[in-house]
């Protein structure tokens, strides 16, 4: 636990296997008022779920049990940004996850990006360009720029959006 490391810092000579704590198992079918029990009796708030074949299901927290009993906590580390896949930086712009739904970009930006063939915004912009940007590359859609930031695995990851400027030169 991260407390546990700072006893280290603090006192180097100290050996990490001292600080070491064993492993809680639980089944997946113990249930959530009971391993609510369990989780403040045993001063522990962190269990590994198996399943029954004996194999790791996953890893439930305190505040797991304690979100499906009272409903949903935010705190400091919850980003409400982070489900949508949308930040607003410091200029103005947007950094848009490349696997953002194409919904909820055209529902932030207030566009109609119907696409019937495409689910997330970086298949649209890979299909309207006709290959994968390339990072720096921009593409102009829907009144708006993406500028790829940065691509991995033959994806695009991010792009950096802005609206497009409205043509602002008028005839005399």
């Amino acid at each position: 636990m991260a407390k546990d490391l700072l006893k280290l810092q603090r006192a180097p000579e100290l050996n990490l296997r001292t600080l070491l704590r064993p492993a809680v198992f639980v089944p997946e079918s113990k249930g959530l008022n009971e391993l609510l029990r369990d989780f403040r009796s045993n001063r522990n708030h962190l269990a590994i779920v198996i399943d029954e074949f004996g194999t790791t299901a996953g890893l439930i927290t305190i505040e797991d049990v304690l979100e499906e009993i009272v409903g949903e906590i935010e705190d400091e580390f919850d980003d409400a940004d982070a489900e949508s896949g949308i930040y607003t930086l410091a200029d103005g712009s947007h950094r848009v996850a490349g696997d953002a739904h194409i919904e909820v970009v055209a529902s932030t930006f207030g566009l109609d990006f119907a696409s019937e063939d495409f689910d997330t915004i970086g298949g649209l912009i890979a299909h309207q360009v006709g290959h994968v940007p390339r990072r720096g590359e921009t593409v102009e859609c829907g009144g708006l720029a993406f500028t790829v930031m940065l691509t991995r695995g033959g994806a695009v990851r991010w792009f950096r959006v802005r609206r497009l400027e409205a043509d602002s030169t008028t005839a005399p």
